[in-house]
């Protein structure tokens, strides 16, 4: 099992690096299911991500608090309405309710968590 569980840490942290360039893609999530799988694969790379000076504080946080950042929440809920926006004028309609949707039921999930 080590080697399926190295195996998509590895792929949830390709995920998370994507996810660092596009506004429509989550980092941390990816990096919290990366630090799952290396915690029971290659704890050397789980304490990586956990000493990574951007991202393991938000891993940290969500993982001993449940909490999220306010910085991080505002960036998370604004990409989220960026995409909306975008959808709505490259998709148009009805695809743009999908974005819409989204961002109310993701962003009111994000917005009530502690920080």
């Amino acid at each position: 099992m080590r080697p399926i569980y190295s195996a998509l840490g590895f792929l949830a942290v390709g995920l998370g690096i994507i996810g660092a360039f596009l506004p429509i893609m989550p980092t941390v999530p990816f990096l919290l299911l990366a630090v799952y799988f290396f915690a029971r694969s290659n704890p050397e790379w789980e304490q990586k991500i956990l000493d990574h000076p951007t991202w393991g504080p938000q891993v940290l946080d969500w993982r001993e608090r449940r909490a999220i950042s306010r910085r991080a929440k505002t960036m998370a809920i604004g990409a989220m309405a960026t995409g909306a926006v975008v959808t709505y004028f490259t998709l148009g309609h009805p695809w743009y309710w999908i974005s819409v949707a989204i961002l109310v039921i993701a962003g009111s999930w994000i917005a009530t968590r502690n920080e």
